[in-house]
């Protein structure tokens, strides 16, 4: 299956295509540019037989006061799933489901969120991000790549087409909670 996993941002998103659970593509774009691409990207002769899927990380309440950012993150959130033009392929998901599905619990970090995903593609950031001269599957995934990444993941493991491979908590895994 085909996956576009996003992490909305607000005022640049980060995109990941992934095939099963190989990147096959990445962008990093100021919103009104990631608005047109998903618009392009949602057209159905732009389709090709294929019917992909968007993947949003959900914006959630931690119960904490929240800014500015955090609106216009939920703002371009809401413009990307409607230039997508396909509720029927889309979905979001929350960053707790994110951290149980990858790392067993809800109280994962970002760093351990990165090193499972590192495990994964590698093992270890040497052979899953390589080098210049020998590039591993990760080469170039930087900065809010690596949540769009963790995203789409989580929902080709969800939906059972990808097993998390390459860690030691597989067993951990067992307990996230399906996506609906």
């Amino acid at each position: 299956m085909i996956v576009y996993a996003l992490d909305p941002g607000d005022t640049r998103s980060a995109l990941v295509c992934l095939h099963g659970d190989k990147l096959t593509g990445m962008h990093f774009l100021l919103n009104a540019e990631m608005r047109d691409f998903l618009r392009e990207a949602g057209r159905p002769d732009a389709l090709e037989h294929h019917e992909p899927r968007l993947v949003i990380e959900q914006i959630a309440s931690m119960g904490m006061a929240v800014g500015e950012t955090v609106f216009e993150t939920c703002f371009w959130s809401g413009r990307f799933a409607e230039a997508w033009g396909h509720d029927d392929r889309l979905a979001r998901v929350p960053r707790v489901l994110v951290k149980r599905t990858l790392c067993g619990t809800h109280q994962a970090k970002d760093s351990n969120i990165r090193t499972v995903l590192l495990n994964h593609y590698g093992p270890g950031q040497e052979r899953a991000v390589g080098t210049k001269k020998a590039p591993g599957p990760l080469y170039g995934v930087k900065k809010d790549l690596w949540a769009a990444l963790a995203v789409g993941l989580t929902y080709q493991i969800q939906k059972g087409h990808v097993t998390l491979g390459r860690t030691e908590i597989l067993e951990e895994i067992a307990g996230a909670r399906p996506l609906d």
